[in-house]
């Protein structure tokens, strides 16, 4: 008696299980309110260059309850880890204590990489952001395009659909997209809880998309 049939009967259930809980996690997401018991836990994840510029205006506009802050950046970036020093160093001249840790995690995707390695690379990210995402327990997860977000986005992803906590993914696309959303946007697109964009054009192509004018 052959149980390959068997075998494929419980890999199809299985994947159809899987998904169901992610649309369930997805659907429940705009329901969640983290922090309305206490202080908000969010990771932030930087980019290079103008990516970790407009993340920081954006994390200066958040209220004193969302912490403690915990920025990620990748292990090659040598200019994000100053940038987020000097905007925190600001911020602990108000507080009592330091509120942040910056982790550092594989580049999900170097610029002129290959798509063919960025597959590997990607999932070599992953390894390091599952036990990462695990260990901090983040309330939600705030991006605005660099690659190294989508590997953490799948690990808070999955800390929902193994109902371990539901975290908020929030994507907000760079400034600089007028007319269609960068790769990072098209991926996290149909899986973030809320996703924004600063162009009308943007809006009007996306209708999942929240358009505020220009927040950064």
């Amino acid at each position: 008696m052959s149980f390959l049939p068997v075998v494929v009967f419980v890999l199809i259930f299985l994947c159809f299980v899987f998904l169901l809980r992610l649309y369930v996690v997805i659907k429940t997401g705009s329901k969640y309110k983290p922090g309305s018991k206490g202080s908000v836990v969010v990771l932030a994840v930087a980019g290079s260059g103008g990516h970790t510029t407009e993340l920081l205006r954006l994390m200066d506009s958040l209220s004193p309850s969302y912490k403690p802050r915990h920025y990620v950046i990748a292990d090659t970036d040598k200019i994000s880890e100053e940038k987020i020093c000097t905007f925190e160093s600001s911020k602990e001249l108000r507080a009592s204590e330091p509120q942040f840790t910056i982790c550092r995690v594989p580049r999900s995707r170097e610029v002129h990489q290959s798509w063919s390695s960025s597959v590997i690379s990607t999932l070599h990210a992953l390894l390091y952001s599952v036990p990462l995402v695990y260990k901090l327990r983040p309330d939600l997860v705030l991006c605005n395009g660099p690659g190294t977000c989508v590997p953490l986005c799948a690990a808070g992803l999955l800390l929902g659909i193994l109902g371990m906590k539901k975290v908020l993914i929030v994507y907000v696309e760079s400034i600089c997209r007028v007319d269609s959303l960068s790769v990072t946007g098209r991926i996290l697109y149909p899986v973030s809880d809320y996703f924004f964009v600063q162009w009308a054009t943007l809006r009007d192509k996306y209708p999942k998309a929240i358009y505020l004018g220009r927040i950064v």
